[in-house]
């Protein structure tokens, strides 16, 4: 299979807490991969890594073979033009209506002319199911939780990156915008044919779009399948998780 990203050997602490504790996680290229786990798990810091926002204690991340956590800045940055990142609040700017929001990545990194801006703008809210002319002129406090994820994710696909990161894009989202956030998601997989990593404890949502799961506990990854797998998994923690249980022995993992 053709690898976008591989990770090995991760390993991150801080301060004295180890919350990654030897990654080893494959990325498969125009798929996407899911990886679960419990909220304070360190799904986080896993995709943290893959841009250059966090440096690992140790281990190599290989994005196209550029191992990130050796590179220096002027790599990172072209790397970070190639992927992604929809952060988990959509981490648009409050001082900043839509356009000038979703406009940001272009007028950082291009010297596109204005109406180029415009049309890529407006084809980008389009894709992520917004109309231009309603919503171009709002700020982020006018918008509901989903519209301010759709934004975010449309500021994401402006520079059409290859790869795209979702940090935990339907939590605090009721279960009608949770649908609707993971049609966008699987509309833009069809579209755009990118490779996706996204970070989810939200089972029901995960099984809608991934084409790949990850299992995180404990700071290692301790199954990793497809979706046929990974359900009929002989891993008793993971059996738990998938069945929402809470009672009875969590087995720890050494």
């Amino acid at each position: 299979m053709d690898i976008a990203i591989s990770i090995r050997g991760l390993k991150k602490k801080f301060g004295q807490k180890e919350v990654l504790r030897g990654i080893d996680l494959d990325i498969i290229r125009h798929k996407t991969t899911i990886i679960l786990g419990l909220s304070g798990s360190g799904k986080s810091t896993i995709i943290k890594h893959i841009v250059g926002l966090l440096r690992p204690d140790s281990g190599e991340i290989l994005v196209d073979g550029v191992d990130v956590a050796k590179a220096d800045e002027k790599t990172i940055f072209m790397i970070r033009k190639k992927v992604g990142f929809l952060f988990q609040s959509g981490a648009l700017f409050d001082s900043m209506n839509v356009f000038e929001n979703v406009a940001f990545p272009l007028r950082e990194h291009t010297k596109l002319a204005k109406k180029e801006i415009i049309k890529k703008v407006e084809k980008s809210l389009e894709m992520v199911g917004l109309k231009p002319k309603e919503v171009m002129t709002l700020y982020p406090d006018e918008l509901s939780g989903g519209m301010r994820k759709r934004v975010g994710l449309a500021r994401t696909i402006i520079m059409e990156p290859e790869i795209i990161l979702f940090d935990e894009p339907t939590t605090g989202l009721d279960p009608i915008t949770c649908d609707l956030i993971s049609r966008m998601i699987l509309h833009l997989q069809s579209e755009l044919n990118v490779t996706s990593v996204l970070i989810s404890h939200d089972i029901k949502e995960s099984f809608k779009v991934g084409d790949y799961f990850a299992f995180l506990y404990q700071g290692k990854i301790i199954d990793f399948g497809d979706k046929e797998k990974f359900l009929n998994t002989n891993n008793e923690y993971v059996k738990q998780f998938l069945n929402g249980e809470s009672e009875g022995p969590i087995k720890i993992i050494g």
